[in-house]
């Protein structure tokens, strides 16, 4: 008894100590595993895609500019709106490769949301830029973007960039540009009184002349026809740019191109007179449930 009663002290501290833990203890782990179940849930909550566009957003503040340019064109080919939207911020960078390479990964958006975002972009005052948000609008095929893009196609000072413009409208396929484009291509043919005034010699860049002539064929307006049979006759024309207009001649479908798409068979090269020929064959099928009616 005497041991046992010595011993007892001991055994009331300890008994104290254990029932007081347990109190202290159970209060800080549930605290803790509910925030870390919070972070699990949270994790657990993104679907695969989610949680790849967030780790690509988190890329665009990185200070590499090749980083970020990757974070975007990563974004942009997920075709998902709401990458799309992630890649906002990335129209105003900084570096002129991002903002252009940001043009294009928005276009998950609604066309006139991405349009909305892109015109005023067309402003940049880098010329790539410039070109790639041109190129971009024509995609969207938003016809808010149909005035924007013939101002850049009638004044901007690069010809990159009237070209994309060009190659734009014909995507818009909206007969308004009909004419700015003939002006472009046959300068002074159809309608005078649409005759730009600061440019009156021929265009000399090639893809211009190119973009505007197949472009023309896209809207399908006859209003073009002048433009482009002048452009397919006219031995000194580039040949690049004698076979787009034939194809345009083509895909409009009116037969008073025919004569000039026969002259055109005489040519020297081998692939206009092969595009001549199609656009004839074109032209007849179009007419020929007409004439059967």
């Amino acid at each position: 008894m005497t041991h046992l009663s010595k011993a007892l002290p001991s055994t009331i501290v300890v008994l104290v100590v254990f029932l007081a833990v347990p109190v202290s203890f159970p209060e800080l782990s549930a605290a803790s595993a509910s925030n870390s179940c919070a972070k699990y849930s949270a994790q657990g909550s993104l679907t695969p895609l989610q949680f790849e566009i967030e780790r690509q957003a988190r890329r665009l503040g990185s200070v590499e500019a090749e980083e970020r340019r990757d974070a975007v064109t990563r974004l942009g080919s997920m075709h998902h709106p709401a990458a799309s939207r992630a890649a906002l911020p990335a129209l105003h960078d900084s570096v002129a490769m991002v903002r252009a390479t940001a043009a294009a990964a928005i276009l998950s958006l609604s066309p006139g949301e991405s349009a909305g975002y892109l015109i005023p972009l067309l402003s940049d005052k880098d010329e790539f830029v410039r070109r790639e948000v041109a190129f971009a609008l024509g995609k969207t095929r938003n016809q808010s973007a149909l005035i924007p893009l013939l101002e850049k196609l009638n004044s901007d000072k690069k010809d990159s960039v009237r070209g994309a413009a060009a190659v734009a409208l014909g995507e818009l396929r909206n007969e308004a540009a009909t004419l700015s484009l003939a002006e472009i291509l046959s300068p002074g043919v159809g309608n005078t009184t649409t005759r730009l005034k600061k440019k009156s010699k021929k265009e000399k860049d090639l893809f211009l002349l190119r973009a505007a002539a197949r472009s023309l064929g896209q809207i399908g307006s006859s209003a073009g026809l002048p433009a482009l049979v002048t452009a397919l006759s006219d031995e000194k024309m580039p040949d690049d740019v004698r076979r787009e207009s034939a194809d345009a001649l083509g895909l409009i479908g009116d037969h008073a191109a025919i004569p000039a798409l026969r002259s055109a068979e005489a040519a020297r090269d081998p692939y206009l007179v092969e595009a001549a020929r199609q656009a004839v064959r074109k032209i007849e099928r179009r007419s020929k449930p007409l004439q059967g009616n």
